[in-house]
């Protein structure tokens, strides 16, 4: 079973937002990076925003001031909240969860929810 679950994912018009929840579960999540990735067809995955244990984050270049990732780990969820979204931000956006001594390839993957920005 895949610890790891996203929603939130949908068509929405260039400029507008969504929000992306990633659930985890049968994991102690609080002691997890994670991280959110986006990869459309033909192209290689890429890291949109990660965030640490402890709170701290990075993001891409490309989403720098519109996307913002958070974490709540009372509910095992982590989010990222994409806002003035583009159709080049169109892609499958997976979640990603692993140790932080871990390659993200070596840590947990959930199935992806799609993004869709076009009028």
């Amino acid at each position: 079973q895949v610890p790891l679950v996203e929603s939130g994912g949908g068509l929405v018009q260039p400029g507008g937002s969504l929000r992306l929840s990633c659930a985890a579960s049968g994991i102690f999540f609080r002691i997890y990076t994670m991280g959110w990735y986006r990869q459309g067809p033909g192209k290689q995955r890429e890291l949109v925003a990660g965030i640490t244990m402890g709170g701290n984050t990075n993001y891409a270049d490309s989403v720098k001031g519109r996307f913002t990732i958070s974490r709540d780990n009372a509910k095992n969820t982590v989010y990222l909240q994409l806002n003035s979204l583009k159709p080049e931000d169109t892609d499958v956006y997976s979640c990603n969860a692993r140790r932080a001594v871990q390659s993200e390839a070596a840590g947990y993957w959930g199935h992806g929810t799609q993004v869709t920005g076009s009028s």
